[in-house]
């Protein structure tokens, strides 16, 4: 029998997070989300550089996670060009409604633990559809 596997902690914080961050909210009607990273945001200067400390968060779960540090780096390159975009007046807040860098990099680290998880994952999923099929072939 496959062992049971959870996401770890680490992982589910950096994704709630990220929810948070990026898309958070929804403006009804117009089918747009934001998040606190957003609204912060707009804050000229200086709301950019506490959102790209609060993004730096995700950035700590991979390393707990063991992520490679190459991959981080790209996290952290997502997160500075987040930061550059949302300096630009006017430009820079409409970019951050479209460029979800904590999104993104929380989608690394998702891809990158599926990966490194796949057999114990497939196993898993083989062992579940074989019990289901013996539950409903009768």
């Amino acid at each position: 029998m496959p062992q049971t596997l959870l996401a770890p902690p680490a992982l589910l914080h950096a994704q709630k997070l990220a929810q948070f961050l990026d898309n958070g909210f929804k403006v009804p009607l117009l089918n747009i989300r934001f998040g606190v990273d957003f609204l912060v945001g707009l804050i000229p200067g200086v709301g950019d550089a506490v959102m790209a400390l609060v993004s730096l968060t995700i950035v700590y779960k991979a390393g707990q996670l063991g992520m490679p540090a190459t991959m981080q780096a790209q996290m952290l390159k997502n997160i500075l060009l987040d930061f550059v975009l949302g300096l630009l007046p006017l430009v820079g807040d409409i970019a951050d409604l479209f460029y979800r860098a904590n999104q993104k990099n929380v989608r690394m680290m998702e891809r990158w633990w599926v990966s490194q998880h796949y057999q114990v994952i497939q196993a898993n999923s083989q062992d579940a559809l074989t019990k289901w099929q013996q539950n409903n072939t009768d």
